[in-house]
Parts: C-alpha cells; structure tokens; sequence
C-alpha cells in the first residue's frame, strides 16, 4: 500500500500513534469498555482508525466528539462533505486523512488486509475491541507484544444487565435524532440521554434507515455518479425503485430491479449490491433463484436486458471493484470475476452488453440515419424546416430517423 493522498494535519502523524482494531461484527456488549478507552485517551497522542465497520464508524465520531487527535484512513477515495464531525475536526486541525492504494508489488487480496497489515507496521500502539478469534485481525496480531485487549468474555456477559423499564418520550426522540444527525454517534446519545448502548442503537435503528438499506442507497448513488446520468442527452433515468415496506406488506414494485433506464432509444436496467466481500455462494448470498426468476420475468414481460451491478470491498459509496453482469441462473462467482469493470467506462460497458438482436439493424433498415449523431449543422436544418411548417412525417422522410428521434431533438430545441 501507499500514501495516495493526505487531508488535514500532517503534523498529527509524527506523533506516538495508537491503532485501534475490531472485528467486522463487534457485539453490543463490548462498547461500554471501547468509549471508555476513547474518554481516557492521552491527547499527547494520537488514535489512528479505520471506518468501514458499525464499530470503527462509532468509535470515529467518539473520538470526533472527545476532540481526541485522529488519524483516519481510507483506501480508494475519500469525500468528507457529508460527515458534520469530521468537517469540523478538519477545520481545528485535529484530524488527518490518509487516502491509501495499493501497489502493484502487493499482489493479490482483500484490500481491508493490505490495509490493516500497512498500517500495523506505522504505529507505536494496539488496543483491540472485539477481536474474532476465527477472523483475519486474530492472525495479524497474533504474538505481538504492542497490543492490548479492552474486553473479555465475561465483560460482554455483564455489560447492559440494566435498562430503563419505561419507554423513549418524545423529547428523547427529538435529541436523539438531532445529535444522530449532527454525526455525533452512539457514544454522546448514550451520555446525553442516559440510556444504554443496546437501548440507544435499537432506537437509532427504529427511527432512521436500516444500516443494509441506507449501504444499498449510498451504492445507488454511486451508481448514478458515475454513469452520468446529468447532462447525458442519450441516458434518461426512467425510474427508481425504493425499498419501502411494512411487516408483512411488501409492494410487488419491490421484486423489480433499482433501476430503470433508456439509453439512446434501448430501455434496461440494473439491480445495485454492495458486499465487503465477494460471496462464495452466489445462489445464497447474492442472488437467490427465485430472485433470478423474478428479474427473468420483468426482463421478457418489459423487453428490456436486467443487469447485476456488483460492488466489492471498500465503501459503498466508494467500492474498491465493480463487476456487471447480466443477471441469469446458475451464477459462479468465476462469472462474476470475469465480468470486471472500471467506474468511469460504466456505460460503454453496458452498450457492448446489450443481447446481440436485430434491433439496431432492423431500426437502419426503417431508417437510414437511426442512431447516427446529430451535429449543429442537423439541428439548424430540423429547426428551419420544422418553423416553416413540415410534418413531422416529413422530417423523418427528410432525416433518415424515427419518430422518436425527431421529437426528441424538437424537444430539445424548444420547439415541443
């Protein structure tokens, strides 16, 4: 790995340096002991984490909140606008932003391992939350005397034995969802209300989007990004499917893909996952067959291609790989691997994934000049014509083009 990119205080980095490290999936129980370390941090110092985890993003905004000296990083990409926290850390120049990538020298494998063994080497100090014993971190800290360990098993049994009997008012409700979206984390809710951590997540949980939702959302937005949806007189957004639903009703609108486009005249569309990791199941963990048949079924009943946008590691809003592929049964994950794709070639990897029909031919045939670009020179011809009174059955005869093409471009002049 290496330093791609710095924002923020350098100066934070030549500081003693303590790693805080946690499994991907850290129980409740162990948060009580991993804020009380963030309360007791020597500010001397300087806490360096990640944020990719439920945990590690908490343990983020506590250390933001505590005004502990912090070094944040990231592989791929970073965007901070959208973290109130973070904005502000930056501004006082307590915090610092390391952007990694990878080398080539380093080969193959997880990104989130390269990463965690990179920076091990660069920091004086350990502290571990909630270490799986069966996870890749175990292995990486195995035998090393610089780490040190903020819980055990019976700290996990013991913690939260109490909550408050009686349930959220309204003013809880309101700070709670103040200081939630202020960025400021479990840890301060939890200190500023006085319930316990598992009373303040569930709550969290219950009054804003799931955590699988909101990931799903932020993949969506990335993939709107970077196909360039805005100012794309070809690429037209024709809908976008919202996961909503109540126990036990579930609108038939759910079983359709995220989204719906037309691209120069072809509609298709794309079902968006994000996984940290790819799945070895892909019947089980990605696309069950039932899921498979419904995407078949909207695919013939709508004459339209359905594809599986998939992103892999790094965040949803910043995924390290991307593969598209046309959704149909008995997918490998081989088939996947093959099926890579770069961001910014998103489109163009689309158009040469369109099933190999007639279409296009067949539209030529109608009319010479269907899919051929329109120039300024077109456009001030159609315009003339168009003001002194032809048909639009006259300009396709005159144009070599459809109906739809010719309407388009009236539309786009003003003239419609």
């Amino acid at each position: 790995m290496r330093i791609a990119r710095t924002i923020g205080n350098k100066e934070l980095w030549g500081r003693e340096k303590t790693l805080f490290l946690t499994s991907q999936r850290a129980p409740l129980g162990c948060y009580e002991n991993v804020f009380r370390w963030v309360e007791e941090f020597d500010r001397g110092q300087c806490a360096v984490c990640f944020n990719t985890s439920e945990l590690e993003e908490e343990v983020l905004k506590a250390l933001l909140v505590c005004h502990v000296p912090t070094v944040l990083v990231v592989t791929g990409s970073f965007n901070y606008t959208y973290n109130v926290q973070i904005e502000q850390a930056l501004k006082e120049n307590r915090l610092l932003v390391l952007v990694l990538q990878r080398e080539e020298s380093d080969g193959r494998g997880y990104i989130a391992r390269l990463r965690n063994w990179w920076v091990i080497r660069q920091v004086q100090h350990i502290v571990c939350g909630y270490i799986n014993p069966k996870g890749s971190i175990f292995g990486l800290i195995a035998g090393r005397n610089d780490v040190s360990y903020l819980l055990d098993k019976t700290d996990l049994k013991a913690a939260e034995a109490t909550e408050k009997p009686y349930r959220w008012t309204v003013s809880e409700d309101k700070r709670l969802l103040r200081m939630f979206y202020e960025d400021m984390g479990i840890h301060a809710i939890h200190k500023a209300i006085g319930r316990p951590y598992s009373s303040v997540y569930r709550r969290v949980k219950s009054l804003t989007m799931n955590d699988e939702v909101l990931k799903g959302r932020e993949f969506e937005d990335y993939v709107l990004e970077h196909l360039g949806v805005e100012g794309n007189d070809k690429l037209t957004l024709k809908e976008w499917r919202g996961d909503k639903s109540l126990p036990g009703i579930y609108p038939e609108g759910n079983s359709n893909p995220d989204l719906v486009f037309e691209y120069d005249g072809r509609p298709f569309a794309i079902e968006c996952k994000w996984r940290s990791h790819l799945p070895k199941d892909i019947s089980k963990e990605l696309l069950p067959p039932d899921r498979v048949a419904l995407f078949e079924k909207y695919a013939q009943e709508n004459k339209m291609p359905v594809f599986l946008l998939l992103g892999i590691d790094g965040l949803p809003s910043d995924p390290y790989f991307l593969y598209l592929i046309p959704i149909r049964e008995n997918l490998s994950a081989t088939d996947i691997i093959n099926e890579a794709v770069k961001a910014d070639q998103l489109i163009e990897s689309i158009e040469s994934r369109f099933p190999k029909n007639n279409h296009i031919q067949q539209e030529k045939a109608k009319h010479a000049n269907a899919y051929a670009r329109w120039n300024e020179a077109d456009d001030s011809l159609l315009k003339q014509l168009y003001l002194e009174g032809k048909t639009v059955n006259e300009l396709m005869a005159q144009f070599g083009c459809n109906r739809g093409i010719i309407s388009s471009r009236l539309h786009k002049l003003n003239l419609t």
